[in-house]
């Protein structure tokens, strides 16, 4: 893996660190990982479509189309994943559930402004995370089809973790805002390390 994606991984502000022995966990059951990821990118697109319509009341700039660009790239990569599902036998679930991103939603708290801040940081940790794990699985994986197509997913869910916690910040003062980013961190750590270990990108990491 090149140095400078090692060093992107490194600056992300994570509570805890991925090691790649989980990798070779999530990748045991290639088709239940890629059912797993569709779903992961269905649920950020339709986040991304929802947040679109919640711009703050003084309107920010540049908002919709920033949301409607994340939901562009966001569907992208549902496409890519089902069609490398579909070409390895598997297919789509109804009624798939990611239980670390609800725990994270549960965090939200209900209200115009504070609701907005939280959904953004919601979903910047979400991608964070998600960057760091297509890292490990690039890294680790023996497939070179899915070692290409998860180091290409690297740079979109970074970029799309700083366009999260940028507007996150236009959303309220900066100590507002970095207080609940370092509250929400702590609690991302926590549910991570509640989840069991299985074939899903945010599974927990075997003892």
């Amino acid at each position: 893996m090149a140095v400078d994606l090692v060093e992107k991984i490194k600056a992300l502000p994570l509570r805890s660190q991925t090691p790649l022995t989980w990798g070779p966990t999530a990748l045991a059951d290639p088709i239940a990982l890629l059912i797993d990821h569709a779903f992961l990118e269905m649920k950020a697109a339709q986040n991304a479509m929802e947040l679109m319509t919640r711009w703050p009341n003084d309107w920010t700039p540049g908002w919709v189309e920033t949301m409607t660009s994340v939901a562009r790239d966001e569907t992208a990569h549902l496409a890519q994943v089902t069609r490398l599902l579909i070409r390895r036998g598997g297919q789509m679930e109804r009624g798939h559930k990611s239980f670390y991103a609800a725990a994270l939603r549960a965090l939200v708290r209900q209200g115009k402004a504070g609701e907005t801040l939280d959904r953004l940081c919601v979903s910047a940790l979400i991608e964070a995370r998600s960057c760091e794990r297509f890292y490990v699985l690039a890294s680790t994986t023996t497939d070179p089809e899915l070692s290409q197509f998860y180091k290409a997913l690297f740079s979109s869910e970074l970029g799309h973790y700083k366009v999260f916690l940028k507007l996150a910040h236009k959303m309220a003062p900066t100590d507002e805002v970095n207080r609940r980013w370092e509250q929400m961190l702590d609690h991302e750590a926590r549910i991570l390390a509640e989840q069991p270990p299985g074939c899903r990108i945010h599974s927990g990491v075997p003892a």
